[in-house]
């Protein structure tokens, strides 16, 4: 029994905070879960980007969302002083009794400082030095030479305060597109006649260059996948670069394919991956939702690790060269934002990939 763990029938009110990228916030999702089911009475609150509302909005577990809406940065001082004013005020008003930080960001020390949280759990960083040790009152590890998957890492911090997974069920990503999300796709497939479990969904961008296949061997593949009686929905991101990428991509292929680059939510993402048959994607916030969704995956790796980032509890296939230098977390070789262990994988070893995972 852990000597120091909390006992969650003494306290009511929970924030958890996650600053960071889509994909982060959504592989946070289980903290939430896993805590409600240990203790149903809690409230639970989450702290995060505006940006990444839609990995967490809806889910069962969640009592309310906050948000830091970083484009304020662009704005005046006194703009962004009373925003903080506003968001420290609404925070306050919750009087909570346990600060979990899962991340190193300074945001949460000073937070948990000026709420008077009694109780706090974060990251183990000694590079913080003391104002960070004396500012939470419980810390959890991070993995030293052994890869830990960044879900696991979210988890230990609810096992060092002594709530455990009884099962893998307990560990499941959670995103609930919604109806009106649902809704919307299904009208827009049924318009360009293609129906659930019919496709598959390529997603092929990045906002980081370094985690892309290059377009022209996307085209060959999808190509190859048209050749082999597969329908192919392309999407990207709205972005000005991955919308380029993508119009580049199309005209290289030999037959027009279903194409909603740039038109789509991320709730509505959700909802056409939900429907695939499977993703085929870069190491992005893409891969995560469809983990999440159950839809089985295909992934280019490069740079990053499939130990640490990789498809979460889903079938699926890592596609990356044997390169005895990855995964080095470099932009790129050399920092050039070109990654040759990515651009050595073959369009015939995606194919075979693909169609292991179908089958």
């Amino acid at each position: 029994m852990l000597q120091d763990a909390i006992n969650l029938r003494a306290i009511n009110r929970v924030l958890v905070i996650k600053l960071r990228h889509h994909g982060d916030v959504l592989l946070s999702s289980p903290v939430f879960s896993l805590l409600k089911s240990h203790a149903p009475h809690l409230q639970i609150d989450a702290l995060i980007y505006a940006e990444t509302r839609e990995m967490l909005d809806m889910h069962p577990a969640i009592s309310a969302i906050h948000v830091i809406d970083r484009s304020l940065k662009r704005q005046h001082l006194l703009v962004r002083l009373r925003a903080e004013w506003a968001l420290f005020f609404t925070l306050r008003q919750r009087r909570y009794d346990l600060v979990i930080h899962l991340t190193e960001h300074p945001r949460g020390a000073w937070l948990t400082r000026l709420l008077g949280v009694p109780l706090s759990v974060a990251p183990h960083d000694h590079a913080r030095g003391k104002w960070w040790q004396r500012s939470f009152t419980h810390f959890y590890k991070l993995p030293r030479g052994t890869p830990r998957h960044t879900v696991e890492l979210n988890l230990d911090a609810l096992r060092r305060i002594g709530v455990y997974p009884k099962s893998e069920q307990d560990k499941r990503l959670s995103l609930v597109p919604g109806d009106g999300a649902t809704a919307r796709v299904r009208e827009l497939l049924k318009q360009r006649g293609v129906y659930e479990k019919q496709y598959l969904l390529f997603h092929p961008t990045s906002r980081w260059l370094f985690k892309c296949w290059p377009e022209q061997l996307v085209a060959q593949l999808i190509n190859a996948l048209q050749e082999s009686g597969h329908s192919v929905v392309l999407t990207t991101a709205p972005d000005t670069m991955e919308l380029a990428m993508a119009e580049r991509i199309l005209q290289s292929l030999k037959k027009p394919i279903i194409n909603l680059s740039g038109q789509l939510t991320f709730k509505e993402w959700a909802a056409l991956c939900a429907m695939a048959r499977c993703l085929i994607s870069v190491d992005s916030a893409p891969m995560h939702i469809a983990a999440a969704m159950q839809t089985p995956v295909v992934a280019f790796f490069g740079p990053s690790s499939e130990m640490v980032w990789g498809p979460w509890q889903v079938p699926h296939r890592i596609l990356s060269a044997d390169y005895s230098c990855r995964p080095c977390g470099n932009d790129g070789c050399g920092g050039g934002k070109v990654s040759e262990c990515l651009h050595a994988v073959t369009v015939e070893e995606a194919q075979r990939a693909i169609a292991e995972l179908l089958a």
